[in-house]
């Protein structure tokens, strides 16, 4: 009922966008970067910076792929989006766009030739981003190799098959300006807003979606799904946020993809440190961190809230199936009490999810594991999808969570079939 009010809602506000159609330029005014923007192989050289951080490699590639060739499935409740390719093909890439095609598709969602991007490409974060920014990553995108391949065809139900339907939700949601500095905030504040809100796109996928699938912009940060992942609450919050992290634990989980009592990230979000966060500058990580702070505290869910260590092991009855399972297949690198034997990163004590009674996360990295590209010896967790059937990995999945937070798992089968799709 929800995606159907959703789509009727959003039909509404599209139809009444479609009447800006005749008022889109037919050709653009071009733009010029700044004074201060750099020349040569030092632009180049932030273009890749920028892109780094704005993780454009994680959605324009697919694993074993070509880098920026796009091809990316993002499966919606009524379809299927494929990311594009960004590579300088003049053909299926944008190799033929003009600096203004460019800056106007990243910044507003408007492709080269006027058609309607769709917000799965985060424009409605990146429209806070600098003239100086977007030409600095298209220079930089002009260097990487050139792949001649076109990304799959969209598979979307009507309506939201039609591109045009586009115009209103932007009308609606798009910021109607670039970011614009705080001048009672300090520089460092001001660039992890500019990287939190914008460049890093840190609310796509931490912010609640509403009706119309737009961030709910008044919980801002407190919490979203993608995919089935559940990215947690990230505002100052001190129980259901992180505003009972240290500055060292949040600095060092952003960098490495782990933090001594919190666990390690799974899911995008490990996919986005490995590829994005530990490569940037310490400063950018100390500036989200300083930005972050200061964010409203939201209280979400409460009982997904990460308590203290869990039960005593002799609480667990030694033949539970879960407990059989964890024993044989999980304690040789997290320890009988989840403290992690093989190194800090296998540590899941304080994770949130282990503190999860629906298990969302969890299910997920056990049926599919957790690794980087270069799958690392002690940073790689093996997948378990083809070894546990769904009512053992919901078994194993309600042990661990009664084993280190005390609460009571509801995991079903059903859930965990779920998640294998």
């Amino acid at each position: 009922m929800k995606i159907l009010l959703g789509l009727v809602s959003l039909a509404v506000v599209g139809a009444v966008g479609a009447g800006l159609f005749f008022f889109y330029p037919h050709s653009l005014p071009e733009v010029a970067a700044s004074a201060k923007q750099p020349s040569g192989q030092e632009l180049i050289a932030r273009g890749e910076y920028l892109t780094i951080a704005g993780d454009c490699a994680a959605c324009h590639s697919t694993k074993g792929g070509k880098p920026f060739a796009g091809g990316l499935p993002f499966t919606l409740p009524f379809g299927t989006i494929y990311s594009s390719n960004i590579t300088p093909d003049k053909e299926h890439g944008i190799g033929a766009w003009n600096d203004a095609e460019f800056v106007r598709a990243v910044r507003s969602g408007v492709g080269k030739h006027g058609e309607n991007l769709y917000p799965a490409f985060p424009y409605a974060s990146y429209a806070l981003l600098s003239t100086d920014d977007i030409l600095a990553i298209r220079a930089y995108l002009n260097t990487v190799t050139a792949v001649s391949e076109p990304a799959p065809e969209n598979t979307l139900e009507f309506p939201f098959n039609q591109r045009w339907l586009m115009r209103g939700w932007n009308l609606l949601f798009m910021p109607s300006h670039p970011f614009e500095k705080d001048p009672t905030r300090d520089e460092r504040w001001n660039r992890g807003a500019y990287l939190v809100e914008g460049l890093a796109h840190c609310g796509e996928c931490h912010t609640p979606r509403g009706l119309m699938f737009q961030r709910k912009q008044g919980q801002a940060l407190s919490g979203g799904e993608v995919d089935g992942w559940k990215a947690w609450n990230i505002t100052s919050d001190p129980e259901t946020g992180v505003g009972n992290w240290s500055e060292e634990d949040l600095k060092t989980f952003l960098a490495t993809g782990h933090a001594k009592g919190h666990g390690p990230a799974g899911g995008a979000m490990r996919e986005a440190i490995d590829l994005s966060f530990s490569k940037l500058p310490s400063s950018d990580i100390d500036a989200i961190v300083s930005y972050l702070r200061t964010v409203p505290a939201v209280k979400t869910d409460s009982e997904t809230r990460v308590v203290p260590s869990g039960q005593d092991a002799s609480a667990v009855p030694p033949g539970e199936l879960g407990a059989r399972i964890f024993a044989g297949a999980c304690s040789s690198c997290h320890g009988k009490d989840g403290g992690g034997l093989v190194n800090d990163r296998a540590s899941i004590q304080g994770s949130h999810a282990v503190n999860d009674p629906e298990g969302s996360n969890l299910v997920r990295v056990i049926l599919q594991g957790s690794s980087n590209e270069a799958r690392l010896p002690g940073q790689t967790m093996p997948a378990f999808h083809a070894i546990y059937s769904d009512e053992e990995v919901a078994a194993l999945a309600n042990y661990v969570i009664g084993r280190l937070s005390g609460k009571s798992g509801n995991v079903t089968a059903k859930d965990v079939a779920a998640a294998r799709e």
